[in-house]
């Protein structure tokens, strides 16, 4: 390729998207990765023993069927998904758990006396789940487009953000099963942000369900470089960017990193301003991650359990509220929550014949270098007596070495700074076009920008409308449907 229009640095799924977006306005597009392979939180290797596939950040995506730049990219058609009937579980001592259903009413008849109160919860969101995710997917900075769903979301936010959260529920297994939800924000619950992340991903899994690509994330990444390729661009790996000065070639240079790389590639140009901002932005608590091999699929004491594509381990509201204060200062839980997902039931392709492979991670202090394998065996044999047999080998990476594996993971923050209340609405910046840098040509699109985190594309479909607007003049946005 000649001198390209656009440079992007980082080639995770936002980065991806704003070249895709780029390449069919017609512009040359190349990508610049650090790493030996492409595709940032969607990467899938073989990381136990030859022949395991295992996601190395990122498995399982709602956001691939309810994000709007995958619906326009139509992913559903360019890679297999497999959806399961039950999107999470959620086990509890005493042999009993949480199921939910793709199918919302047979969800509501499994919670007893707490039936209605999800059904009055989750109903009427459900019902516009499309808005809902055109809501969750924007900076929340601009103006509903569906104000009557808005309000909706904001009132069932309020109340499952704030000590009010326990309204209405009698038993235990429903308030569970939301908090599991509500902890993948990586937040001391309960808190707004979490709450909204909660209901957004609640609603999904009632709508279109949490499906699980064919082969591994890196099928995401794959469909994403095949458009990119068809349409001109290039992905170029082993090529880390250090300094600005190099890229000064290209009209436009897109940056799928956080803030704190951005500082060290580019920080000299900034206005004082704009770097005071980008130096005070914060990073959350870390994750660290265990993968399994198996020989048998996870032996959960509730059976149907091995049908979820995702399980939440961590007990009660109560237990993870705990473990998630306790990790929020700078503690590691004894109990920690367990986020675990388990494909091959599902896909059975990723391992050998008869083998299975578990993804976890528990929540951790920032930063920290402590092996939590031993802990997640306990946590998840809990509920799963025996599952310490079933292990035919590991892999473990601590959050920090979560951050060596990526440096957008700041000290194992997988969202890429902290997703609370302030740092989405200011993220990194307060503005209605926080994907513009205040440098000609200079735009900024991982999850530190908005929508935040997740496997959505928007922020770098964002950051590349604003690149087309106001670099190039390009006031038509291009199609991304496949040729």
């Amino acid at each position: 390729m000649h001198q390209p229009d656009v440079v992007v640095v980082g080639s995770g799924p936002n980065g991806l998207a704003a070249a895709v977006t780029m390449a069919r306005a017609g512009l040359a597009v190349q990508v610049f990765e650090a790493k030996p392979t492409a595709g940032g939180g969607a990467r899938t290797s073989e990381l136990t023993l030859p022949g395991f596939l295992h996601d190395n950040c990122s498995a399982v995506h709602p956001m691939a069927v309810a994000s709007a730049f995958f619906r326009q990219f139509r992913l559903a058609e360019r890679i297999p998904l497999v959806t399961p009937d039950i999107s999470y579980a959620h086990p509890l001592d005493h042999r009993q758990a949480g199921i939910a259903y793709r199918d919302l009413e047979r969800t509501v008849d499994g919670l007893g006396q707490d039936g209605v109160t999800w059904r009055r919860l989750f109903g009427p969101l459900v019902e516009h789940a499309d808005q809902v995710a055109r809501l969750a997917g924007s900076s929340l900075l601009r103006a509903p487009r569906h104000p009557g769903t808005a309000l909706q979301f904001a009132c069932r936010t309020f109340q499952q953000g704030t000590r009010l959260w326990s309204t209405g529920f009698k038993e235990d297994v429903a308030p569970a099963m939301l908090t599991g939800v509500m902890a993948h924000a990586i937040l001391p619950l309960p808190a707004l942000a979490a709450a909204a992340a909660g209901l957004s991903l609640g609603t999904y899994a009632h709508a279109r369900g949490w499906p699980v690509p064919v082969g591994g994330s890196q099928a995401i990444t794959h469909a994403l470089i095949d458009d990119l390729e068809q349409h001109g661009g290039e992905v170029i790996t082993d090529h880390q960017v250090d300094d600005i000065g190099s890229l000064d070639g290209a009209r436009a240079v897109v940056f799928d990193v956080s803030p704190r790389e951005l500082l060290r590639i580019s920080g000299r140009r900034f206005p004082d301003l704009y770097r005071r901002r980008l130096e005070r932005f914060r990073y959350g608590s870390g994750t660290a991650k265990v993968d399994f091999a198996l020989n048998v699929p996870v032996p959960w004491a509730v059976a149907e359990l091995t049908k979820a594509g995702t399980v939440h381990v961590g007990g009660s509201r109560t237990d993870i509220a705990r473990a998630e204060r306790e990790v929020a200062h700078g503690q590691h839980a004894a109990a920690p929550y367990v986020l675990a997902a388990q494909p091959t039931p599902l896909d059975p392709s990723r391992t050998p014949a008869g083998g299975h492979v578990l993804w976890t991670y528990a929540h951790v202090p920032t930063g920290s270098n402590v092996d939590q394998t031993e802990t997640i065996i306990r946590q998840i044999e809990r509920f799963a007596p025996g599952f310490r047999d079933t292990i035919l080998a590991t892999h473990q990476r601590t959050a920090a070495g979560t951050e060596q594996y990526d440096a957008n993971y700041v000290g194992g923050d997988i969202a890429a700074g902290r997703a609370g209340l302030h740092q989405l609405l200011a993220r990194p910046i307060l503005s209605t076009d926080p994907w513009r840098v205040p440098v000609d040509g200079m735009y900024l699109c991982s999850s530190s920008t908005p929508p935040g985190p997740g496997v959505h594309g928007l922020a770098g479909w964002y950051a590349a409308r604003s690149a087309l607007r106001h670099t190039f003049g390009i006031a038509t946005m291009p199609s991304l449907a496949p040729d």
